[in-house]
């Protein structure tokens, strides 16, 4: 018996070893599964196609496979611009690409200053005697700057395009507020700092009006500016000033109507755009469809295409998206992130050093690190330069001054110097439900900040002088960097948001151009001639996307084309679900802040959670 139940005891053993065994494979399988790369294809003499579904952003945020498949939930497909640029550059001087196709049917933005730099890079296909041709079912601002370069613009007949201009509305709190008795404590420094307005205020004041009013309309004007340029036929006046006309004067036909104002040149539909393509770059001898053409993806191309390692390495470090205290990232501006990214390159002989900035700012205290961490690399005698993207504004403009020298273009968003903080305390509420505080302080400071009771005068005022000396330290590193008087830089401070032209007028930035003139600035202080190549800090962190995440963001419905009336519910959304994010930012205890609330940036989000969002919101302000 004692026999028996040894043999049992060990056949029990062996079934749960080779349950862990199986157990172990199957989890192996799936990350494999998860996490493998796609092999870079085959480039085929023919077309290649760049299909810009998503976003353009300057640094892409990692799809985490298993947080994606526990949500059930599909990211917006994101492109770095650079990535982009540096395809169709190359397709300009390669043999096998006989014809570039711009497809943006499910485009959804990047800023001006990234989509001028993908523009002047098809200026580069066209001057190279090959054709570029875009097609899509909706043209809107974004779109269309980018499709203006093309030699040959397709719209599908039961699409259109609109032309918006920059600006819109904010959602304001104030009188919410008021009524919920929460009580939105502000502390502030800068006229024009009107990231705090939503939350004491129901409208927009002067101030942000008149500061803004100058900075779309230099925004608008460089936009129709660069449309112009290379399409001279487009007439956007008559699109932009009278809209409803426009479209009534073709019977409500949109697409006719973008026709007849010159903004595209064909209509006809995805069979039709194949088949004119066939004609330029023959057929596909391999595929049996109708009008398949030859043609090569973009992902492989770039792959194809990898850029020369030759001579010393220049250092890019990228600051994208909202500067954040910690770890967060890539897409987020993580202080700690990125100061350990600067930090491990410290003994890398980089020969200069070139900071990428595309960010609204935020969390000061974040932004210093960061600064701290260029400082070390200055120390090193290397050229420092800061080239500036679509927005480099606020903790944006913080982290810019170690640069030697800063370069934006006319279009990018800087300046909006200036702090904040906002803490929302809730004695009105709880005196309204029937809720209050006491007890026995030994200092002023007992118990303090009170988030239920209130704070007394001695925290308004701690706080207050804290933002104010917060806003002397970043008047006091623009005045240095600048070689301005602080008296100076408080005229152009004040929080106020300039356009590069007018930051550039006002010494916050020392010249025109985009990374490539910053990298190329910084080789030339170096000595370096033509030797040289650029190397981006902690880009292994972003490489090319999971075969997994292709797959989800492939086959996600949220991003699906559809008419104008899809297009407008879409972005009535995405506006919502920045609405959203305000709110939350009111509810999140955040430390000192300099962030430009007002400055563009591309919507990521899927925006198909506003009615469950707002609920939420409201929930934590009435505190159920």
């Amino acid at each position: 018996m004692s026999f028996a139940r040894s043999i049992w005891r060990f056949l029990v053993g062996v079934k749960d070893a080779l349950v862990l065994v199986f157990m172990l494979l199957f989890f192996a399988v799936l990350y494999m599964a998860l996490t493998a790369r796609p092999s870079a294809g085959d480039v085929r003499e023919g077309a290649l196609v760049l299909d810009l579904d998503g976003v353009i952003v300057e640094e892409r945020t990692p799809v985490d496979p298993f947080a994606a498949l526990i949500s059930g939930s599909a990211p917006v497909p994101e492109h770095q611009a650079r990535d982009v640029v540096r395809a169709i550059d190359a397709a300009a001087t390669d043999e096998r690409v006989k014809a570039v196709v711009l497809d943006l049917d499910s485009f959804l933005g990047g800023g001006q200053v990234h989509l001028k730099s993908i523009g002047a890079a098809l200026d580069t296909v066209r001057a190279a005697d090959k054709p570029v041709l875009a097609f899509a079912t909706i043209y809107t601002d974004d779109s269309m700057l980018l499709a203006a370069h093309a030699s040959e613009i397709w719209l599908d007949p039961m699409g259109g395009a609109l032309i918006a201009g920059p600006g819109g509305t904010n959602i304001y709190f104030g009188d919410l507020l008021d009524r919920l008795n929460v009580n939105a404590r502000i502390y502030r420094v800068g006229t024009y700092k009107s990231a705090v307005e939503p939350y004491e205020r129901n409208s927009m004041s002067p101030e942000a009006r008149e500061n803004y009013q100058a900075l779309f309309g230099s925004l608008w004007r460089e936009w129709q500016a660069n449309v112009a340029r290379v399409r001279p036929q487009a007439q956007i006046a008559r699109v932009t000033q009278q809209p409803a006309e426009w479209v009534r004067g073709a019977n409500g036909d949109l697409a006719t109507a973008a026709q007849g104002a010159g903004l595209v040149d064909e209509l006809g539909s995805r069979e039709d755009f194949a088949a004119r393509l066939v004609e330029l770059v023959g057929e596909d001898e391999w595929n049996e469809e109708v009008n398949a053409f030859p043609s090569t993806d973009y992902a492989d191309f770039l792959t194809d295409v990898a850029p020369a390692e030759d001579g010393r390495a220049i250092g890019v470090v990228t600051i994208a998206g909202t500067i954040v205290d910690g770890d967060a990232g890539p897409g987020t501006a993580g202080g700690d992130r990125i100061a350990r990214l600067l930090d491990e390159a410290l003994d890398d002989d980089l020969a200069g050093l070139v900071v990428r900035v595309n960010s609204p700012g935020g969390s000061a205290l974040a932004s210093e690190v960061i600064r701290r961490a260029i400082l070390r690399h200055k120390a090193n005698d290397i050229p420092v330069a800061v080239s500036m993207a679509n927005v480099a504004a606020s903790g944006g403009y913080w982290v810019a001054t170690p640069a030697d020298r800063i370069f934006a273009q006319p279009d990018t968003i800087t300046g909006s110097i200036g702090i904040f903080a906002v803490l929302p305390t809730f004695e009105g509420l709880a005196n309204e439900v029937g809720v209050a505080t006491d007890g026995v302080q030994t200092t002023p400071l007992s118990g303090q900040p009170d988030f239920i009771g209130g704070f007394n005068a001695e925290t308004d005022a701690i706080l207050q002088a804290t933002i104010e000396d917060g806003y002397t330290d970043f008047l006091t590193r623009v005045a240095q960097a600048r070689d301005m008087t602080v008296q100076r830089v408080d005229e152009v401070g004040q929080g106020r948001v300039w356009d590069g032209s007018a930051a550039r007028e006002r010494d916050l930035v020392d010249a025109y151009g985009g990374l490539d003139e910053a990298i190329a600035w910084v080789a030339g202080e170096a000595g370096l001639g033509d030797g040289y190549h650029a190397v981006f800090l902690g880009e292994d962190e972003v490489s090319y996307d999971t075969l997994f995440a292709q797959w989800l963001t492939a086959d996600d419905d949220a991003n699906a084309r559809g008419d104008m009336i899809a297009h407008l519910a879409r972005a009535n959304a995405a506006g919502t679900q920045s609405a959203l994010l305000q709110a939350e930012a009111l509810l999140s205890l955040r430390g000192a802040q300099a962030y430009c609330l007002e400055c563009p940036t591309v919507t990521r989000a899927r925006g198909d959670e506003g009615l469950s969002g707002w609920l939420k919101v409201w929930q934590r302000l009435a505190g159920n």
